[in-house]
């Protein structure tokens, strides 16, 4: 398989999983609530997407180096949303 159609299945996949995050911190920040929201989410997939940052800057892996700065901005709007929404409703 030629090198732009690995990369265009792997911005594909990126897209869809920054659809797919995006839509839940919307509805987050939409709702003020946190009702159904671990905290966890946000912490584990913060964690998580700047060790997957850390790992993709060192292989090289652009695709993948984009892709996880942007879900780890994503997990830090979502923290900081969640946080907020919980301290209204305290």
């Amino acid at each position: 398989m030629s090198d732009q159609i690995t990369d265009l299945i792997g911005w594909g996949a990126t897209l869809i999983l920054l659809l797919t995050i995006s839509s839940q911190v919307y509805e987050q920040w939409r709702s003020r609530s946190t009702q159904g929201v671990s905290h966890w989410l946000f912490a584990g997939q913060l964690a998580a997407s700047a060790g997957f940052v850390t790992y993709s800057v060192l292989h090289g892996d652009w695709v993948f180096v984009v892709s996880n700065v942007f879900l780890l901005f994503t997990a830090l709007l979502g923290q900081v949303l969640y946080l907020r929404n919980r301290r209204r409703q305290q």
